[in-house]
């Protein structure tokens, strides 16, 4: 299926340590996969508005690298006190674009206005050996 690694990172006594999931899904599926395995480990857990808005970013930022930017990502998802971040990693150096939505539901354009809307902060950054990573920061 997928490759997953559940790193606990480090923080000082008064904090829980944050946690990073890292994995490389092929479908957006196995990120929804990965994704639910990751929030189970949180204590406290995310609300259920929370998890369900994290699941659907990590699906539609997965779907757009898999469809648009080369067909390969590298999904890495982390948490603190505070916030849930999603980060996609693909070989596409180009910067999603808004696309007229297509109501007939066969070219999309609804998920990057989506995760722009349901995102605190969205960051694009390009690598420096090429491709980009789409960052979102969540409300935990």
């Amino acid at each position: 299926m997928h490759h997953l690694d559940v790193i606990d990172g480090s923080a000082d006594e008064h904090e829980d340590p944050p946690l990073e999931c890292v994995c490389r899904p092929r479908r957006a599926f196995e990120a929804r996969e990965a994704a639910s395995a990751f929030l189970a480990r949180l204590r406290p857990a995310p609300s259920p508005e929370a998890t369900h808005t994290f699941l659907l970013v990590v699906s539609e930022l997965v779907t757009n690298a898999i469809r648009y930017a080369g067909g390969s990502a590298v999904l890495r998802l982390t948490a603190d006190r505070h916030s849930l971040t999603v980060a996609v990693e693909d070989p596409s150096p180009d910067r999603p674009r808004e696309r007229t939505p297509d109501l007939t539901g066969r070219t999309g354009g609804f998920g990057w206005p989506m995760v722009q809307r349901l995102a605190r902060y969205v960051y694009v950054q390009p690598r420096p050996y090429g491709g980009k990573v789409v960052r979102a920061v969540l409300a935990r």
